[in-house]
């Protein structure tokens, strides 16, 4: 593992730059506490997306650019944007802090990450935060995703907006580039909260900034992700948070998590689908902070 040597300002606030196998890692240090690391999903959405005022009040947040997204460097080969890669340059990030254990905060496909990363080096975790997430992926992940996709117009029958997001999701899918890949994901974004048209004003702002990266977002891993078999090797405390809304992490996956893990909370969020963080930040921080307490 190449990445430069440690110095005391690595958390320092602000952003903060190193390689890793001479690949540019960035990463961005806000608040105070416990160091708390947070990675994005995706593959490819942006850290920003994630950024948690709240949570900066109880811990020292280090939130991830994952690699081949904003200021972070690219690959060589689209084909290493997998999984392992994730981990390794979450690792990185981890020795590079030098703490000797982190809270760690994985939403969606970061959540996968953060998975992987606590069975690979569970003796530098203090506490995960697993958020909007899944044990398992695959072909009946995606069947019962899309599922929920399809009956989205049908819980908003008096927006006909809402009747176009099936449509405009497809399109994610056929995105070449970066600048169309953000435009089809902004387009289909309200499919991802519980109540996006009610609160459309406050949550405008939010999927304006939504940015995407084409290459990561678009790599295949060949390897089926399903950590479920190894779940009861994660000793150290976990929060599974889950929005009663969210179609591509549902609760029922949430379940599955916190059924597997030894030492787990479930926390449903009433009245969020992907994003509880912007739906609910408070009943989202509480979830989180609780960890402090075990």
């Amino acid at each position: 593992m190449g990445s430069t040597s440690h110095d005391v300002s690595a958390l320092a606030p602000g952003a903060h730059t190193f390689l890793v196998d001479g690949v540019r890692q960035v990463y961005h240090v806000a608040g105070n506490g416990p160091v708390c690391v947070a990675h994005s999903g995706g593959p490819g959405i942006e850290w920003a997306y994630l950024r948690t005022p709240n949570l900066e009040e109880h811990f020292t947040m280090v939130y991830v650019e994952p690699v081949g997204t904003g200021a972070s460097g690219r690959l060589d080969n689209p084909d290493d944007y997998r999984l392992d890669t994730y981990v390794r340059f979450l690792d990185a990030v981890v020795e590079h802090l030098d703490a000797p254990r982190v809270y760690l905060l994985g939403h969606s496909h970061g959540g996968f990450v953060i998975q992987r990363y606590a069975l690979a080096h569970p003796e530098r975790v203090a506490g995960l935060a697993l958020y909007d997430t899944s044990p398992v992926t695959g072909g009946e992940f995606w069947a019962e995703a899309m599922a929920g996709l399809a009956a989205y117009p049908q819980r908003h029958p008096d927006r006909p907006e809402a009747a176009a997001i099936p449509a405009a999701f497809g399109q994610i899918g056929a995105a070449t580039d970066d600048e169309s890949l953000g435009t089809a994901l902004r387009a289909a974004l309200p499919v991802y909260f519980a109540d996006f048209w009610g609160r459309q004003d406050e949550f405008a702002p939010f999927q304006a900034a939504v940015r995407i990266w084409s290459v990561p977002a678009g790599a295949q891993d060949p390897t089926p992700f399903d950590v479920r078999e190894s779940l009861a090797e994660i000793t150290a405390p976990a929060v599974v948070i889950v929005g009663k809304y969210d179609f591509i992490c549902p609760p029922r996956r949430a379940e599955e998590l916190h059924a597997g893990l030894k030492d787990s909370r479930l926390v449903q969020l009433e009245h969020s689908g992907h994003f509880g963080h912007i739906e609910q930040p408070a009943e989202f921080t509480q979830a989180v902070v609780e960890l402090l307490q075990r």
